[in-house]
């Protein structure tokens, strides 16, 4: 079906004249028709009002996904026209790395109305190649690489658009507990959805899951499939298969596992929210209305997902039951990282009274979630701290650029500093975490202050630190909490969406 509206065609009788008279000799000599006039005032305004007409474009196609969840969509690629691919082209990164074909972003710029006008005709011929992806790797918290796909300059512009496309209709369809790599939505808006049900849910066990190799591990018959329940036009679905079977360049081999999505690539993230979809998020909404005998919570981000339950009859039901349903689609719950665990309000109190300690505690989107108390009045509180290794990984990295800085101007590495601090701090500054943050302020000066005495001879007798005092207060900003409770603003968020 085609999402844009036009008009019937149909035109609009004027409205006749309210007089009574009868047919003029003027008109009867002239021998032309006579004119049409009503007898019986009519009950139209003098301005008849203007046909309302249905919304086009890509407004238009999240207009018809939001009426109708069945809706097959037959004609989509026209609306990935020049300025959509120009759109997507300056929405890209400047500095990023390069693919295969070695094209950065200001090459391409030079004569972008050219190339842009010729990338949109290759494919809306069909004659538009995806390019293998670079493969590089990444350091995970763990130690471990995480395997990345770079994928080439047009394949990011047409990637871009495309998802631009797909983002109108799969915006309509994905559930609320769903918040990774979606528009409008954040870690932390996930963070204050998961702290708010723990507060006001009756959770006692916490399931912290995370899918093993997720984007390696997709399968792309069944993601074809999943897409087609939405999408009838099949040159998308074309575009999306070659990007999906481009494969892997290492160095000078190329190799495909037959199954997985580039992690990487601008487009892997809404296909594996699709995946996950139909999968994950429609199966567990569906079993918790069904099987569950107490309160159930859902918050998902990626692959990296929480469930609480009221009962632990329900949370082992249920990791029984995931374990199965992932197996039917080929994927696995990472053996190290998934956990079920006692967690909550009333699981705190009931360890205590029986003396087994304070309950584990569990990581999501880079915080250790810990059951505590208040000073006063010893009531429950969930405290989120920054993840001790997330932490130390940063100020290695960090301990490594001021190295290579080392001999740069004292002002331009505090400047850089400065901006580094802000950015972790725009993350991490939320309340009850302001112990990690005091450690994180403290420990980047004296990283700072090794670098600047290794400059001199002198060593410390040229840098002192009292000396060093003066640059912190003159750069390195202070720590505070920046973000509101986690109650406080999903509360407003609800209430926003509400008007």
């Amino acid at each position: 079906m085609n999402a844009d509206g036009k008009s019937d065609g149909s035109v609009v009788p004027l409205n006749p004249t309210n007089k009574g008279e009868t047919e003029s000799s003027a008109e009867s000599a002239e021998e032309r028709l006579p004119a049409n006039r009503n007898t019986v005032p009519s009950n139209l305004s003098r301005t008849p009002s203007r046909k309302r007409r249905r919304p086009s474009g890509l407004h238009g196609v999240r207009v018809a996904a939001r009426k109708s969840r069945d809706l097959k969509f037959t004609a989509l690629l026209h609306h990935t026209n020049e300025e959509l691919l120009t759109a997507g082209f300056y929405q890209l990164r400047k500095t990023a790395a390069v693919g295969v074909d070695e094209m950065t972003w200001h090459e391409y710029e030079e004569d972008l109305e050219n190339r842009i006008a010729d990338l949109h005709g290759r494919i809306h011929r069909g004659g538009f190649r995806a390019k293998p992806s670079r493969r590089v790797y990444i350091l995970k918290t763990d130690g471990r690489e995480r395997p990345l796909g770079i994928a080439s300059l047009e394949d990011k512009i047409v990637q871009h658009a495309v998802r631009t496309v797909l983002q109108c209709i799969y915006e309509e369809d994905f559930l609320g507990f769903s918040y990774g790599f979606r528009p409008g939505r954040s870690q932390h808006q996930a963070l204050d959805a998961l702290a708010y049900a723990i507060y006001e849910k009756r959770v006692n066990w916490v399931l912290d899951a995370d899918v093993q190799g997720f984007f390696d591990e997709i399968d792309r018959d069944w993601l074809v499939k999943f897409l087609e329940h939405r999408i009838g036009d099949r040159r998308i679905l074309r575009l999306i298969r070659k990007w999906l079977n481009a494969g892997i360049i290492e160095g000078t081999d190329w190799s495909d596992t037959g199954k997985g999505s580039p992690q990487g690539a601008v487009i892997s993230p809404l296909l594996s929210n699709v995946f996950l979809h139909y999968v994950l998020d429609l199966w567990i909404h569906q079993w918790r209305t069904r099987h569950c005998k107490g309160q159930c919570i859902v918050t998902r981000y990626a692959d990296d997902f929480v469930i609480g339950f009221e009962t632990e009859a329900d949370a082992h039901a249920c990791l029984e039951a995931l374990k199965h349903r992932l197996h039917e689609f080929g994927l696995t719950l990472h053996p190290q990282k998934t956990r079920l665990i006692e967690f909550g309000r009333a699981s705190a109190a009931r360890r205590e009274r029986e003396g087994r300690g304070r309950c584990e505690t569990f990581d999501f989107l880079g915080f250790t979630h810990i059951c505590g108390k208040t000073r006063k009045n010893k009531r429950f509180v969930l405290w989120r701290r920054t993840n001790a290794k997330r932490m130390s990984r940063t100020l290695a990295a960090i301990k490594e650029q001021l190295r290579r800085r080392r001999h740069d101007p004292v002002g331009k590495t505090g400047r850089w500093l400065a901006s580094v601090i802000r950015g972790w701090l725009q993350y991490h500054a939320v309340p009850d975490n302001m112990r990690r943050l005091d450690q994180f302020v403290t420990e980047v000066p004296k990283l700072w202050l090794r670098q600047l005495q290794r400059r001199s001879q002198r060593g410390r007798a040229a840098w002192p630190w009292s000396r060093m005092q003066r640059l912190v207060r003159r750069y390195l900003p202070k720590p505070k909490i920046l973000h509101p409770y986690p109650k406080d603003r999903f509360r407003a968020r609800l209430a926003a969406r509400a008007v």
